[in-house]
């Protein structure tokens, strides 16, 4: 089974993105959410209905999820036992560190995989309980990469 939980697509209106999913896939949609990380603001949605989520993310201008230039697919994201150690074993596999949100007490970090056009987002388990009660109540625990059983 495999660690994998949504895909995050960057948009540029949030709104406008539920609206279109909700109309052309029947998606239904939690409450969105606005944030700070750093300098920058942003707004986030997740789907209902449990893994894996689709999410969207408005990001202001010159931040990690940055769409002036248009909506895109920005990363796939999964659960792992140590976001430091899985970036480690990332970065030696080739796949460069693109954002960390470490330095800003968020244990997450976007990796480029150039092949797919995307990242790959780690996000530290400790965050899986604050997720589930705040975007899937009630929900099942969800797969996690183990990066002490990855020898």
């Amino acid at each position: 089974m495999t660690a994998f939980y949504h895909v995050c697509f960057a948009v540029p209106d949030l709104e406008r993105a539920m609206r279109d999913f909700r109309r052309s896939a029947g998606v239904e949609w939690s409450e969105p959410a606005g944030d700070r990380l750093g300098e920058w603001e942003y707004r986030i949605v997740f789907t209902t209905g449990g893994p894996p989520f689709i999410e969207l993310i408005e990001g202001s201008p010159g931040s990690p999820w940055d769409a002036s230039g248009g909506a895109r697919f920005d990363h796939i994201g999964f659960w792992t036992s140590d976001v430091q150690e899985g970036s480690r074993r990332l970065e030696a596999e080739g796949l460069p560190v693109d954002f960390s949100g470490c330095p800003y007490g968020r244990p997450f970090a976007y990796h480029q995989v150039d092949s797919i056009g995307a990242r790959i987002e780690l996000v530290d388990v400790e965050r899986q309980g604050p997720f589930l009660d705040r975007w899937h109540p009630g929900g099942a625990v969800m797969p996690v990469i183990d990066e002490g059983d990855r020898g």
